[in-house]
């Protein structure tokens, strides 16, 4: 199989208010709008895409109908602090506040208005320990 795209789908009972956020909080831009479906991509980089889905729309199959929970979403970014402080101006909730992690990230979580976790990342080096835990031309930075 040839994978061609993949990007996630958020469940939401609020599409238009939730494409808003991710509009104004992380520099994205519709592609698509739909009352029940908003497609946007990364203003930054076309590669970068999410989606936007009303949780009990006919295309969900009953069973699966419903809202986005258990989700964290990565962002990596060039400068985490600049958006950390953008994100404290916004208002925006800081469940995980700016921190150096010894894995090979400078990052902080915030949420969606649905309490998708979004955590905002600048890869670092890693530490000696877990530098080795990555495969050969993997480790960041």
């Amino acid at each position: 199989m040839k994978i061609t795209s993949s990007y996630p789908v958020l469940m939401v009972e609020d599409v238009s208010g939730t494409a808003a956020f991710y509009v104004r909080h992380l520099s994205f831009r519709p592609l698509f709008q739909a009352d029940w479906y908003v497609h946007l991509q990364s203003t930054s980089d076309p590669a970068v895409n999410l989606a936007i889905l009303q949780g009990d729309h006919e295309t969900i199959p009953d069973v699966a109908r419903g809202r986005a929970s258990g989700v964290l979403l990565n962002f990596e970014v060039e400068d985490v602090d600049a958006i950390h402080a953008q994100a404290i101006a916004d208002g925006l909730p800081i469940l995980l506040p700016l921190r150096d992690e010894a894995f090979g990230q400078r990052h902080f979580i915030t949420q969606d208005p649905n309490g998708v976790l979004i955590d905002i990342i600048k890869p670092i080096p890693a530490s000696a320990e877990f530098a080795a835990s990555y495969v050969t031309g993997a480790s960041p930075e």
